[in-house]
């Protein structure tokens, strides 16, 4: 029985590194780019909800809905101001400023917060599940967590397929001339996708913060990273793959923690992904792109 809840455990873990993933693929796949600030956003959901619910003893759903529209907002506004300008500029560039956003979102929640460790309050209510006669728990975080992981991989499929913001998201990342040309604002379809993965990481810090009740300015960065590297592993720019990789990276991570060793379980996560990239390079469900020179 202790495998099975190890690896229940691991299952919900990894549908929160697969929502997360979802804001980095969606990201790159429609704006050839990499958000690492997006973490960070995941770390304001945190403390949006902390704010509401601890601080002034709001709802929890009131709590999660403040922190998607402070999440929204934050990041379609970090598009605007530190993406945008930089459209047609090196991915180095990109790069290197998403890495001064992330550092600046850090250390603004501690001059704000502190650097010590809030104790964060499950926004979960429902009980947890006990099976084989008591042998086997489930937390009702674990559940939800896989619900709505689920749910929302379901629901994002649906809108990128069947709407026209989807299918226009489909053109831009296709081709960002033809998609001009076609009608389409590529300006305000990146930004609908911005809107979309930061509304998803404040739901990923609801649901890790849940699980992990421990918030801090940094809370964001590590499973921040991680989602990354369960997005190159599914293939980076496909939905179903950021499900796959973060649902594989977290089974393999919570099962090096309890069988192999807690300490050595992240360099047995990011030696899986040298592996992965070695063997296949664009990732499970990634496909090859042929660039003409």
């Amino acid at each position: 029985m202790s495998f099975l809840s190890y690896l229940i455990s691991g299952i919900s873990l990894g549908s929160i590194y697969a929502i997360i993933a979802l804001g980095y693929t969606m990201v790159y796949g429609i704006a050839r780019m990499l958000n690492f600030a997006h973490g960070d956003i995941i770390m304001v959901g945190g403390f949006a909800i902390f704010t509401m619910v601890s601080t002034l003893g709001m709802a929890p759903m009131v709590g999660i809905l403040t922190a998607v529209a402070v999440c929204t907002v934050l990041g379609v506004t970090i598009e605007f101001v530190a993406y945008r300008p930089l459209r047609e500029a090196s991915s180095l560039a990109v790069l290197i400023t998403a890495i001064g956003v992330s550092y600046l979102l850090q250390n603004l929640a501690l001059l704000i917060f502190g650097s010590n460790a809030r104790q964060f309050t499950s926004v979960v209510t429902i009980p947890g599940l006990k099976l084989a006669g008591g042998r086997l728990s489930i937390s009702g975080e674990t559940i939800v967590t896989i619900i709505v992981c689920l749910v929302i991989m379901a629901g994002l499929t649906a809108f990128i397929n069947k709407t026209k913001v989807g299918q226009a998201m489909l053109a831009v990342s296709e081709d960002k001339g033809a998609a001009t040309l076609m009608g389409i604002n590529v300006n305000k379809t990146i930004a609908i996708t911005f809107a979309i993965g930061s509304a998803l990481a404040a739901v990923a810090g609801a649901l890790l913060c849940s699980t992990y009740p421990s918030l801090t300015p940094y809370t964001g960065s590590m499973p921040g990273i991680k989602a990354f590297v369960a997005a190159v592993f599914g293939g980076i720019g496909s939905i179903p793959g950021a499900l796959i990789g973060g649902i594989i990276l977290g089974v393999v991570e919570n099962l090096s923690k309890a069988y192999i060793s807690s300490q050595l379980s992240d360099a047995i996560v990011f030696s899986m992904l040298i592996i992965i990239l070695l063997v296949r390079p664009t990732g499970i469900l990634g496909k090859k792109i042929n660039e003409k020179v």
